[in-house]
């Protein structure tokens, strides 16, 4: 019933941050720390986020750098860097680790809005997805009269509403990082 519909915008909620989250890693022209957060390092044996044995900063606009607080990490650190594929070559000073990031070409630069775009599709899919199983769960309390036909068609409204609202939500998302990525 009311409480099937209701689920629907904890979903879309869950899928939209989900795509915020995806999208913070994704490399622009600028540099941003969210692009480590999936790296861990092999710390004396155990795999350990990057972040929790290291500082990282981006103190100017094309450049990241991580200072371990145990030095002897610190060609772990550079390995895993290496092991990532970021298309960026770590400079290790024996201090910290310098992460510069250089100019995108207008080439490079369409090829990571394609991917933004197939992300940002993939997430609509999960949209939809959630209201196929929400529609599916009120045709079957429909079937078993749990819910009137009237109720049925208010709450199938109201589902593709909050559909039509989320997918609209992507689609700025996307937007958004299109044109964060794209400017030079």
């Amino acid at each position: 019933m009311a409480d099937t519909v209701a689920e629907l915008k904890p979903r879309i909620d869950k899928t939209l941050e989900d795509l915020k989250r995806e999208l913070a890693k994704v490399r622009t022209g600028r540099a941003s720390t969210a692009i480590l957060d999936g790296i861990r390092v092999d710390q004396y044996g155990t795999p350990t986020p990057l972040a929790g044995v290291a500082s990282i900063n981006a103190p100017e606009p094309r450049l990241i750098t991580i200072k371990p607080w145990d030095k002897g990490v610190l060609k772990d650190i550079e390995k895993a860097l290496r092991e990532a594929n970021l298309g960026i070559n770590p400079m290790n000073d024996g201090e910290m680790i310098r992460l510069p990031f250089p100019p995108l070409t207008e080439e490079r630069r369409k090829e990571i809005v394609k991917q933004v775009k197939t992300k940002a599709e993939d997430h609509k899919v999960a949209i939809r997805n959630h209201r196929r199983d929400i529609l599916e769960a009120l045709k079957t309390q429909q079937k078993d009269k749990k819910i009137t036909e009237d109720d049925l068609k208010r709450f199938t409204k109201d589902v593709e509403d909050k559909t039509a609202a989320g997918i609209k939500q992507v689609d700025t998302i996307f937007a958004e990082k299109e044109k964060e990525v794209l400017k030079v």
